[in-house]
């Protein structure tokens, strides 16, 4: 039990290092991505507020079979076109403490695509 209560440990303590300098208000709002083991969720937060102004996640893609790296970046896509609708044009990106590659990369490489400046 020690080890993986070491293990949640170490990923608070990455989180809160990569969040230390992001903070989002309405006008640019924090583009912040999760990543489970099946699923990725995204939300543009205005922390100000703490309010999420946007949100999309995986399970809204209706798209055959695809891998998961495919579906991260249609999950990009999708949430830039949703924050454009909004207004929303700039975000600051929040990795959540994961590393910026694979699935997050491909979110946010998406939502580049979509028009959505991070």
């Amino acid at each position: 039990m020690n080890r993986v209560k070491s293990l949640n440990q170490k990923k608070i303590r990455r989180k809160n290092r990569a969040r230390a300098g992001i903070f989002g208000v309405a006008a640019k709002p924090r583009f912040s991505v999760f990543r489970s083991n099946k699923y990725d969720y995204v939300q543009l937060i205005d922390d100000l507020n703490g309010k999420t102004l946007v949100a999309a996640a995986v399970t809204e893609i209706k798209n055959g079979k695809k891998t998961k790296t495919d579906k991260a970046r249609a999950l990009g896509e999708l949430i830039a076109k949703k924050a454009l609708e909004k207004g929303i044009r700039e975000a600051v990106s929040d990795r959540g403490g994961c590393r910026f590659h694979g699935r997050v990369k491909a979110v946010v490489e998406g939502a580049r695509s979509g028009g959505l400046k991070l």
